[in-house]
This record gives C-alpha cells, sequence and structure tokens, in this order.
C-alpha cells in the first residue's frame, strides 16, 4: 500500500469550490499528477477566453492539465492511463463516463455539498437553504453508476444559520469540504476508511437537489412569508429570485420579513418611495433590502427606490 504522499492523484475539478479542495491536497503533500478541467471558454465583454479557476491554480502551481471535450474521446482516455492514477477525485465537475471513473486500483472519490442520500444532484446548496434547513454539510463517497449513490467514506455536518444565504453556505462547505477531503484520503492510502452504502431509503423521505431553472427563481407571494424568505436566501448572491414591479423584473438577493395581519392582496408591493419596500404575502410582509432592476446594478433599498419608477 503506498503512503499518502506516494499515491499518484488526478484531480477533476472547475469551479471556485473545487480549487479549495485541490490546494488543501497540494497544501497537505499529496502527490497529484495531473489537474482535469473544462476547457478554456469566451466571457466578458470582450469574449475572451476565459480559463477555469481550477486551471488558473493548476498553472499557477505547475501542474499538468488536461481539458478534454469529451470525456470518452480514446485520446483523452489514453493520455489519462499515461499518467497511472491510483485515485481520482472529482470535485464540482461534470459527471465522469465509467471508463474514466473504474480507471484507478482505488477508483474515483466525490466531494459533494450535502448529507448523502439527502439532496443527490446539482444544486444542493441553494436547495436545502430553499428548504429551510438548519444543516447541511459535506459528504466523500466513491463513484459509481448513479449520480450521487455511492458508498459513503465520511461526512462533515455545517450549520445554516438563519441569515445565511448560497453564497455564505458555499464557503462554508467548500473550506469543509476540503479539509474532509484530505482526511479522507489519508485514510485511504492508510486503509482505515470503511465504505458505507448508502440507505436505501423510500424516494418520498429523500429530498433532491437538481438544477435550478429560471421558473424556480420566480417568487410566489401566494407563499409564506418565511417560505419567501427562504427562497431568496436560497437563490442569492445566484442566480436571483425575482418578482415583477409592473413591466420590471426586480430581483431581490436580501430581505427580512415580519408576521403581520394586512389585509392586502398577495404581491401588492407598499413603499414609502424612501427607506422600505415591502411585499404582501398570505401571512406578513416581506422587506426588500437589497435587489436589482434588470439592466441595472445590484443596491441597497434606499438607493433603489431613488430612480425607481413601476410602470
Amino acid at each position: 500500500m503506498k503512503s499518502f504522499e506516494q499515491l499518484r492523484i488526478v484531480f477533476f475539478g472547475t469551479p471556485d469550490f473545487a480549487v479549495a479542495s485541490l490546494k488543501a491536497l497540494v497544501d497537505a503533500g499529496a502527490n497529484v499528477v495531473a489537474v482535469v478541467t473544462a476547457p478554456d471558454k469566451p466571457a466578458g465583454r470582450g469574449m475572451q477566453l476565459q480559463s477555469s479557476a481550477v486551471k488558473q491554480y493548476a498553472v499557477a502551481n505547475n501542474l499538468p492539465v488536461l481539458q478534454p471535450e469529451k470525456l470518452k474521446n480514446i485520446d483523452f482516455l489514453r493520455e489519462l492511463a499515461l499518467y497511472e492514477p491510483d485515485l481520482q477525485v472529482v470535485v464540482a465537475f461534470r459527471m465522469l463516463p465509467e471508463a474514466v471513473w473504474n480507471m484507478p486500483p482505488l477508483g474515483t472519490i466525490n466531494v459533494h455539498a450535502s448529507l448523502l442520500p439527502q439532496y443527490r444532484g446539482a444544486a444542493p446548496i441553494n436547495w436545502a437553504i430553499i428548504n429551510g434547513e438548519q444543516e447541511t454539510g459535506v459528504t466523500t463517497f466513491k463513484l459509481q453508476h448513479a449520480i450521487d449513490t455511492g458508498n459513503i467514506l465520511l461526512q462533515q455536518h455545517v450549520a445554516i444559520h438563519g441569515d445565511d444565504n448560497a453564497g455564505t453556505v458555499h464557503d462554508k462547505l467548500m473550506n469543509a469540504g476540503a479539509e474532509l477531503l484530505v482526511v479522507t484520503v489519508r485514510g485511504l492510502a492508510a486503509g482505515t476508511l470503511q465504505e458505507i452504502p448508502q440507505p436505501n431509503e423510500e424516494m418520498h423521505s429523500l429530498k433532491h437537489a437538481p438544477k435550478i431553472f429560471k421558473d424556480d427563481t420566480r417568487i410566489d407571494w401566494n407563499k409564506h412569508v418565511h417560505t419567501v424568505y427562504n427562497l431568496i436566501r436560497g437563490m442569492s448572491p445566484y442566480p436571483g429570485a425575482y418578482t415583477m414591479m409592473g413591466d420590471k423584473q426586480i430581483k431581490i438577493y436580501k430581505a427580512h420579513f415580519s408576521h403581520e395581519v394586512h389585509g392586502k392582496d398577495v404581491g401588492i408591493f407598499d413603499t414609502d418611495g424612501k427607506t422600505y419596500l415591502r411585499f404582501a404575502t398570505i401571512d406578513g410582509w416581506l422587506y426588500a433590502d437589497e435587489l436589482q432592476q434588470e439592466g441595472k446594478k445590484r443596491m441597497d433599498v434606499t438607493a433603489f427606490l431613488r430612480g425607481f419608477r413601476a410602470n
């Protein structure tokens, strides 16, 4: 059995969330022999090619980078095999074909931003907040055919506070996941980890985390006020929960609420034009604190009200 420092590791990842885990491995002395990330893509006003956050870190730290368009491409598979990985690590990357995840002797492990089997899917952070959870966490597990269903290795619980949003929870889980990954790889190298099959819970008892589409981000003012508040938190800072004010689309990023009997029609908005903007729900008022009109900058409510006129 190879030691932690001897294991040949190939790392798969793309965004900032993955960089923390890659950096943690490198800082701990792991032998990361290659990094696989998304191809460069045009972005920004000039549509210049932009490298992923993981590629930028890898290049800065002299790690070989692979950027396959297709993961089943035979040339990519041959190149990957040349690195002779003992273990592969996946963090915030697209789904791998079996030819890739089954390549190393120790298999491929994933860091997922939930306490599996709950919140399998693409957007676990958002949905946990939207559903009003007070706790989430990170899970390291072995990849297998069905997405997010492999044997669990380790888990770390993380609290969700009432004023957290998707951004703050993302950062908590990013750091917790990085730490847990290093502990997991050390355990695999030492042979001390026991794989735990995910429980076969009834489907109705599992909460899922599918990809978020625009319809998911529209505020339904017929909901309870705390439910609307959780949606706003779960969609902030990205992609943002929105509503319509006249013919203008408004995204709300930060809010607070009060339970009041108001007798108003749900969805109606009320403002003094200077300091507050509130929307009626079935059981209270949702006060917008930070918001953004389509095509304009995000701003606090007082600045927003200075320039807003609803049609």
